[in-house]
């Protein structure tokens, strides 16, 4: 078939021709935008799930539609090496640049940029090539304490997109990511407004542990956020997720071989997309066959092994790489932390370090006491799989 023309998009955060099975949280996220220009009591939300589940896809997904729905929107993504704080100010000088040329907010505008002036210099934070022309507000986000001073600025910009007419809303990806002290000023940020009735809306993107870390950070996280789980299609969305890009272009594919890819895959949608765009490549005509998705295999995995396996596998140490070796070779988990001690001839408490140093990696997370699971989907077939080029 013609490579030109296939419909499949496997990469990092790219939008898939379907976006099957995710209709429920957006229209959620529809709602919750509506309400907040109208002054309404609307939740944030936290995207929870493992990588390559399309967490990104739908924060994208939602930034398109607060835009054009008239939310002022800031998107950025965590790092593991910044503060809150830095990577907020040059977004938020953006957001109130917009917001200043509605003659409406231009007086709450200039008092949110003198806040952010107030905030930049507490924590001596840069904020991109341009400068921010005002002067600071004495006695404003200014303490150094940022669970004191953010809040204080998210109302200012909360105030300006109410008097503007619009929200703001703010989008951030890999959470996890976030400090703990970081974490608690945003969740208190957004409850200040939320109780203070501004239109401003949080939407995140993160591992599944996320959700504990913001209980652990403030206690209200759960009242304060819903925490939908992004996980693995049901059968009938994998199907669909396929089916309708092939059909939209004018193709076919047999049910047997929508079948072949929903179980090779599990439902992981960025699977999905490369067992469909290799299966499109490796078809003749306009049809795809169950020989085509089989034969599709070989080309399937070597590029997920070199690619979505191999990046997160190199970032591990090599005392980190026998943990999770060690963990694959146990079968499919979530894994008691003592079998791997168990495993390793070492005991749980020498390997706490490196469990804690995998773990903030974003490669295993903690289900439930004592259990250690996977971040990534299949990660433990693809180390069973590679063995020899990896042990």
């Amino acid at each position: 078939m013609d490579e030109v023309r296939n419909p499949f998009a496997p990469g990092a955060g790219n939008r898939p021709p379907e976006l099957a099975g995710r209709q429920a949280i957006i229209e959620d996220a529809r709602i919750a935008l509506e309400r907040a220009l109208l002054g309404k009591a609307a939740r944030s939300q936290m995207f929870l799930g493992l990588r390559g589940v399309g967490k990104t896809v739908l924060l994208n997904t939602i930034e398109s539609m607060a835009s054009e729905s008239g939310h002022v929107t800031s998107i950025i993504e965590a790092p593991e090496n910044k503060s809150l704080g830095e990577i907020l100010v040059p977004k938020i000088h953006q957001a109130l640049r917009k917001l200043s040329a509605i003659e409406n907010a231009k007086a709450k505008a200039h008092a949110a940029l003198k806040a952010l002036k107030s905030f930049a210099s507490a924590f001596k934070l840069a904020y991109g090539e341009a400068s921010i022309s005002v002067e600071p507000e004495q006695g404003v986000a200014d303490t150094g304490n940022i669970e004191n001073d953010l809040p204080e600025l998210f109302v200012r910009v909360g105030e300006a997109a109410r008097d503007a007419g619009k929200g703001w809303s703010l989008f951030i990806d890999e959470v996890q990511y976030l400090s703990r002290d970081d974490l608690a000023a945003l969740i208190v940020s957004l409850h200040t407004t939320n109780q203070r009735g501004l239109p401003v809306l949080f939407f995140g993107a993160g591992l599944p542990q996320v959700a504990a870390l913001s209980g652990d950070a403030k206690s209200y996280a759960e009242r304060l956020f819903l925490f939908p789980e992004v996980g693995a299609l049901t059968e009938e969305d994998a199907k669909d997720a396929i089916r309708q890009p092939v059909n939209e272009e004018g193709a076919s594919i047999d049910e047997a071989a929508l079948l072949e890819i929903y179980q090779k895959t599990q439902g992981y949608p960025y699977f999905l997309q490369e067992w469909g765009h290799q299966s499109w490549n490796h078809a003749t005509g306009d049809h795809i066959t169950l020989d085509d998705a089989v034969s599709s295999q070989e080309a399937t995995l070597k590029r997920l092994d070199e690619g979505f396996f191999k990046v997160r596998f190199d970032r591990l140490t090599t005392k980190e790489r026998k943990y999770v070796i060690a963990m694959a070779s146990l079968g499919n988990g979530p894994y008691r932390s003592s079998d791997i001690a168990d495993a390793l001839s070492e005991s749980v408490q020498s390997l706490g370090p490196c469990r804690a140093t995998i773990i903030s990696k974003g490669m295993i997370y903690s289900p439930s006491h004592g259990d250690i699971a996977f971040t990534v989907p299949m990660f433990n077939d693809y180390l069973i799989r590679n063995l020899d080029k990896l042990g």
